[in-house]
């Protein structure tokens, strides 16, 4: 059963992540920021940032609906999804993000590590993430072959 949650979670992460590259790239449509960012999205949603800031859903999504086709060069590759915790209704999971041509961020080319909790429902929905930055050292040396 674990790597059956393990799948989904690693599946999950991947598949939100390619929604935000075709939607700051511009392929997406403009539509697709219903079925392919808000519905699984929980609304009791929490973003903390490297930057430190809280965020919650209504801020993320004007924030994400703001920045469609503003980034043609941006790339995510995601690595190391690991689960960290399994519980009745949530799960806690860890996961690198690595960014390429992020404009929004400094550098551009750049590495965090997140910690991400879903809940559990029909489905896994997105309740709290919280990203550090990877220590420059690592974040550095890359790959940024994506």
């Amino acid at each position: 059963m674990t790597s059956t949650i393990e799948s989904q979670v690693r599946d999950e992460v991947e598949a939100l992540h390619r929604f935000f590259v075709g939607w700051f790239t511009g392929v997406s449509p403009n539509d697709a920021i219903e079925a392919a960012f808000l519905n699984r999205i929980d609304s009791e949603f929490v973003l903390i940032p490297p930057a430190g800031t809280v965020l919650t859903l209504e801020e993320f999504e004007s924030a994400v609906r703001r920045s469609h086709g503003t980034n043609p060069d941006f790339r995510i590759a995601i690595r190391n999804v690991t689960i960290r915790r399994i519980m009745e209704d949530c799960i806690v999971a860890t996961y690198e993000e690595w960014q390429r041509n992020a404009l929004a961020s400094t550098p551009p080319d750049n590495a965090r590590i997140a910690t991400v909790i879903f809940r559990r429902d029909q489905s896994l929905r997105w309740l709290h993430v919280h990203e550090t930055r990877l220590p420059e050292s690592i974040a550095t040396a890359g790959p940024y072959d994506f």
